[in-house]
């Protein structure tokens, strides 16, 4: 806390309750190499994948097992189940989504949470990340068309994903990781296809996307945050902002906006809150004043 009974962010906590403990991380991806450093040097908590259970069969993202429930609901069964197979009361899973951007709608937009359970305290945590995305796709009528395709999508780096004709065809070739494996890949689903076409995608599992990656680990550090932001009356982890207050003041007239002037800490554990200003920044861009830009 400091003078103001604020709490302060961005620094691990320096006596953390998952200090030296075990955490349960259900991937076949990776992502244990990502998230699990940082959790570890924010709280202090061992990182360990749980083996035994094949995550695509909670959905996959080339749509040949679709997702059951929201992005969230899926990472809460997974780092269950983690737990389950580890024996640990500790777990935490990641889940990302795509789409398009929510600004102006054009780009290609990742969102990635990373879930922890706390089945001690009885807690949830959430850490949060969103970005651009490389998640493009093509139908290509050529292979002068795959080959431009794959260039701009910084393969081999990225991964690609092919099948014939269009992007519901359960033929798919997936984790093609090089330019032979891709021009075997690409003939064989133009000799499938009636009109010699080629869906081709980006590869959107965890290991074969650095876009991404960069994406889950933003999500880790702000779920590293959280853990490290104990409550000041009962200590538990999570504080954080649970509700906004508007009313930020416009830079050009002055007015109130619906951009916050306040957050609200809140205790997941004894519901203790603490109101705290926004200071950065001190007034709102006139774009987002209703009088200014109406």
């Amino acid at each position: 806390m400091n003078a103001n009974g604020h709490a302060v962010r961005h620094a691990p906590a320096a006596k953390s309750l998952y200090r030296g403990q075990r955490a349960a991380f259900l991937t076949q991806h990776g992502k244990e190499r990502i998230v699990g450093p940082v959790l570890e040097g924010f709280v202090g908590c061992q990182v360990e994948r749980a083996m035994g259970y094949d995550t695509d069969r909670l959905g996959t993202f080339t749509r040949d097992i679709p997702r059951a429930g929201t992005q969230i609901e899926a990472a809460r069964q997974k780092a269950r189940i983690g737990m389950q197979l580890a024996g640990l009361p500790l777990g935490l899973a990641s889940e990302g989504s795509f789409g398009l951007d929510p600004y102006a709608g054009m780009f290609p937009w990742n969102v990635e949470f990373v879930v922890f359970l706390d089945d001690l305290l009885g807690l949830e945590v959430v850490g949060m990340a969103q970005g651009r995305a490389n998640s493009r796709q093509v139908l290509a009528a050529s292979w002068e068309d795959a080959e431009g395709f794959a260039r701009a999508v910084h393969f081999p780096e990225h991964y690609l994903v092919v099948r014939p004709d269009h992007e519901g065809d359960p033929r798919i070739g997936k984790g093609i990781a090089d330019w032979p494996a891709f021009r075997a890949a690409y003939d064989k689903a133009a000799s499938q296809s009636p009109h010699g076409r080629v869906f081709i995608e980006v590869d959107l599992r965890a290991y074969a996307n650095p876009t991404r990656l960069v994406t889950i680990r933003l999500a880790a550090v702000d779920l590293g945050r959280r853990l490290a932001s104990l409550c000041p009356v009962c200590r538990a982890p999570g504080f954080w902002a649970v509700e906004s207050i508007a009313g930020l003041p416009c830079q050009a007239c002055g007015r109130p906006t619906r951009e916050p002037r306040a957050l609200i800490d809140g205790c997941l554990k004894c519901g203790h809150r603490v109101t705290r200003a926004c200071h950065d920044p001190v007034c709102a861009d006139p774009a987002r004043c209703d009088f200014c830009n109406p």
